[in-house]
């Protein structure tokens, strides 16, 4: 077992003995309680303590973990506890597992985003499941008298070897709350698991297939109304609301007109740029509000230039939203003419531009992608209740310790009287990141002074959304006599911003290198999509290196191995971050799984490779053309993100990143005229069908003992070039714009 030290004292570590269940409570700074549901297969004890910051021992046995992050279907409310019950060496099946409430007091992360969670709570959780093993072993260590270094553990039972003596966790839990917090604890070897790596049902699983509550869109308290609202057009603001057809309708009961920030709030990152005036009507039902929404004639005006001050994650700084109204086509031709200029430089290594001149074959190719809309399956929404000395809030959201600030200021309420509960989130991939909605919710109610649902319709969620930018990239590449890369520059930008990752291969493994950005303003409103910047960049890089290879005249996968080996043996420069090795593992990997190199079945065949939050993933698609349009027949992928926790849920998680990916590469789009998001549901915003899914994807995990890193975006961005290369082994034409359906109904004929 590996000895760490705990780092722990009585403030960061609360202990109190279970009065009248007899049990045991473990607290840390990143664990938070709250009352357990019934679980109809535990006997749940008496009684539960309403303790911050726990792992609760029953005198029965049984065991209450929380989950600190917000659930979005990553799975963390399972794999989280999974790392605390394996240090802890607890039988699974006398586990409760509960979603804590926002306490940021007591936790050092409570956001679900980056693909982090797993990643940052690894060493923590597992210290803490060791602690308290350690505490219970000293607990009956000091009841039997003998040697703590004697006592075993196995699945919540104690056992003396010696002396033949076992005990039940439960039946030492209070003799274990004296035991000071010990200064050092072994935790387990990788070996030695038995829970982390062995997979283990959704701890949610079953009331989401029976529909029991456990999103916001289905709260409910007694005397409750429902609000919808309506945003203005982007680059508009409110000129006038006419609510006489409004007020008589049945069951109507206000029409406001709120602002979600104050004009001289200084902003977090979090905060958008958009959404700040609305219209909003409130009533006793969904239906009834949404019929009156629909009779309310607004005049909109084009709104003023905008700046604001925003504590961003490298610190303040003055954000500027243009006036004006946009539209794609204007943005398609900026973004060409801003190509042409001059960019920043993000890094250069060598001589790239004297590289290009002595190359004997120069390949240059552009690539774009439209703005994308999340449409999670559930709408935007959240409940409030907002009184004098108090708000109540619960809803979906990422990172609630964003928001809290920002209510805080909107309502004059000190952040100790504000509550957020953590609400299992119907999808997230980014939009819940950004609090809006529940700003929003919290100053609909502190209005009307009663507790409010807001809901968006789908048309609301679809047209005001936090959409994935839209971008660009120019690549070039220039081969010596001996088709050997020399040469490579990549020149990205987008509105609002680039997506370029300068560190990132094939940066490291050419001489003569050198990364570009440029960015435009923008007044819509953007914002983290699922691997943010990598899902375009990826699926350019990915198809500019695949057309190089054809260049160079080598097999795809061998030419990307031969300048992965390039960067692990004579890197250049000293800031690549990836892992060269690793990288080249999950190449070979897939190439082994996929039969690569069964020339049978290079027909309508694809590969990519990417590495984007610390984690390596190489994918190869198999499709066919029926009838003009593409369909996806296998994929199979090669992941190393060290420890797996839960193996089927990493793998339904990587299944569903792909057809994500496959479905956005093929259909996905959102364009705009004159501030209007020109698709407002799903018969206009084209999203992958369920037919229209693989109809086998086999994704293979590196056997590693490294430290656990992201899943729930990492899959998601090379599918998109895996996509590209296999259209083009399909059907002999390169595809450099997404949505690639749309590219490939331009030239039927060539098909």
């Amino acid at each position: 077992m590996k000895q760490v030290q705990t780092n722990l004292d009585r403030r960061s570590f609360l202990k109190a003995s279970a009065m009248a269940g007899g049990g045991l409570m473990l607290s840390f700074s990143w664990m938070a309680g709250c009352t357990p549901a019934e679980q109809s297969s535990l006997e749940i004890p008496e009684e539960w303590f309403a303790l911050n910051n726990y792992i609760k021992i029953g005198a029965n046995g049984v065991v209450s973990l929380m989950s600190s992050n917000p659930e979005f279907g990553s799975g963390v409310k399972t794999s989280m506890p999974m790392i605390l019950a394996e240090e802890l060496d607890v039988n699974w099946k006398n586990v409760l597992v509960e979603q804590a409430d926002f306490f940021p007091e007591r936790y050092d992360r409570q956001f679900t985003g980056g693909s982090q969670g797993i990643r940052l709570a690894w060493k923590p959780l597992r210290k803490a499941g060791a602690t308290a093993r350690q505490m219970l072993k000293e607990a009956a260590a000091k009841s039997w008298g003998v040697p703590a270094s004697e006592i075993s553990t196995e699945k919540g039972t104690l056992i003396h070897k010696g002396s033949g003596k076992k005990a039940g966790y439960g039946e030492m839990a209070s003799a274990a709350a004296a035991i000071p917090v010990p200064e050092e604890v072994s935790m387990k070897d990788i070996k030695d698991f038995s829970i982390i790596s062995h997979s283990k049902k959704n701890v949610d699983g079953k009331k989401i297939v029976t529909g029991q509550p456990l999103f916001g869109i289905d709260y409910k308290v007694e005397g409750m109304l429902i609000a919808t609202v309506i945003h203005p057009p982007f680059g508009m603001k409110i000129k006038s609301v006419d609510d006489s057809a409004v007020k008589s309708m049945p069951g109507v009961k206000e029409v406001l007109v709120i602002k979600t920030l104050e004009s001289d709030y200084e902003r977090n990152f979090f905060d958008t740029n958009a959404f700040n005036e609305l219209v909003v009507v409130a009533g006793n039902s969904t239906w009834e509000v949404i019929n009156a929404k629909k009779a309310l004639k607004i005049e909109y005006e084009i709104a003023p230039e905008e700046s604001f001050v925003m504590a961003g994650w490298g610190g303040k700084e003055t954000v500027k939203v243009p006036s004006g109204l946009e539209s794609s086509d204007g943005h398609r031709s900026k973004m060409a003419e801003m190509a042409k200029k001059n960019a920043k430089v993000l890094r250069r290594d060598g001589d790239p531009e004297g590289a290009f001149k002595k190359a004997v074959k120069v390949l240059e190719r552009s690539y774009t992608a439209p703005y994308l809309a999340h449409n999670c399956m559930e709408p935007v929404n959240c409940f409030a209740h907002v009184t004098a000395d108090k708000a109540e809030l619960y809803g979906p959201i990422q990172a609630p310790e964003f928001i809290m600030r920002t209510l805080q200021a909107r309502l004059g309420l000190p952040k100790e009287k504000i509550n957020i509960r953590l609400a299992r989130m119907g999808g997230g991939f980014g939009q819940r990141a950004y609090g809006h909605h529940m700003v929003e919710a919290a100053v609909i109610s502190q209005r009307l002074n009663a507790p409010v649902k807001m809901v968006y319709t789908r048309e609301e969620d679809m047209t005001n959304g936090i959409y994935r930018p839209t971008y660009t990239a120019t690549y070039r590449a220039g081969l010596d006599e001996n088709n050997n890369l020399i040469a490579f520059h990549v020149k990205g930008g987008g509105i609002p911003e680039h997506a370029v990752h300068a560190d990132r291969f094939p940066a490291g493994a050419v001489d003569h290198y050198l990364a570009e950005g440029w960015e435009i303003n923008s007044n819509i409103s953007i914002g983290a999509f699922r691997a943010p910047g990598s899902n375009f960049i990826a699926g350019a890089e990915q198809s500019f290196l695949d057309e190089v290879a054809e260049l160079a005249g080598k097999d795809p996968i061998e030419f990307r191995l031969e300048l992965l080996d390039r960067a692990l043996n004579n890197p250049v420069g000293k800031n690549n971050d990836y892992d060269a090795a690793r990288y080249a593992g999950v190449l070979k990997l897939v190439r082994e799984k996929s039969n690569w190199s069964d020339q049978q079945n290079s027909k309508g065949r694809g590969v990519a490779a990417y590495f984007c939050h610390n984690t390596y993933v190489a994918q190869v698609v198999d499709l066919r053309m029926e009838k003009n349009n593409p369909v996806v027949d296998k994929v199979i992928a090669a992941v190393d993100c060290g420890v797996v926790i839960n193996p089927d849920a990493a793998a339904n998680m990587g299944e569903g990143g792909i057809i994500d990916g496959i479905g956005n590469a093929l259909f996905g789009e959102m364009t705009f005229v004159d501030g209007v998001p020109q698709k407002n549901n799903f018969h206009q915003y084209r999203m992958i069908r369920q037919k229209e899914a693989p109809t086998s994807i086999d994704v293979h995990f590196v056997s590693s003992e490294e430290d656990p890193t992201g899943l729930g975006e990492p899959l998601f961005p090379p599918v998109f070039a895996a996509v590209a290369n296999a259209l083009y082994s399909a059907t002999g034409r390169r595809l450099y714009h997404q949505p690639f359906v749309n590219e490939l109904k331009l030239s039927k004929t060539s098909l």
